[in-house]
């Protein structure tokens, strides 16, 4: 499969009634395409939409040798697009909170599912494979970026999570070489109740500001 992804994110208001604070509005879009299968003309498997409005408080506190540098809150919306039985999709209140010391920057993501009914719920139970937050860590060494994410369910009888290991590395002046492992649950919108165990290789395009 050639997966690949989409983010922006632009300022609506800065300084938000005169305090450390900004409103953000932010756009993923995450493709799956089975590119090598031209017995199906190569179809796309899924395409995730994740739409996001941010309050996002500047902050500078330090706790366990690291500084808080933002707290944002907001509200989250993540869908596939597609018609039933194979649409998903959910809204969630998060917040995030970032950290930093040096080369070192932390994220942790938390959220709330709003609510559904029975009938509306195409995702029923996401919560016990996705749970309801997960870790970012970051470190910078010379152009060179190594990530890991964290999530699991909190749940000791029917434990589930996952894992993301990922590098990037300096190729172009734009353009950085990339490597991802992932193993867990809840990569894709439609897998979320299936474990995924893959390494993906490619490139990312550098920040555009």
């Amino acid at each position: 499969e050639v997966s690949f992804q989409l983010s922006l994110k632009i300022e609506l208001w800065q300084d938000v009634l005169g305090q450390d604070m900004d409103l953000w509005c932010g756009y993923t879009q995450r493709s799956f395409w089975q590119f090598y299968n031209f017995d199906d003309s190569s179809p796309f498997r899924e395409t995730n939409y994740e739409p996001e409005l941010l309050l996002n408080v500047r902050t500078d506190y330090s706790i366990l040798g690291l500084r808080g540098r933002f707290i944002n809150v907001g509200f989250n919306h993540q869908s596939n697009g597609q018609s039933e039985p194979l649409s998903r999709s959910w809204n969630r209140v998060v917040a995030n909170f970032g950290f930093e010391r040096g080369p070192f920057c932390l994220l942790l993501k938390g959220w709330y599912r709003i609510p559904e009914s029975r009938d509306d719920d195409d995702n029923p139970h996401i919560e016990d494979y996705l749970g309801y937050g997960e870790i970012w860590a970051y470190y910078f060494l010379k152009n060179h970026r190594f990530g890991l994410m964290l999530r699991n369910n909190c749940d000791f009888h029917t434990n589930r999570g996952a894992v993301q290991v990922e590098w990037s590395f300096p190729l172009l002046k734009w353009v950085s070489g990339y490597i991802q492992y992932y193993n867990g649950y809840g990569e894709s919108l439609l897998d979320y109740n299936h474990s995924v165990n893959r390494i993906g290789i490619g490139f990312i395009l550098a920040d555009w500001n």
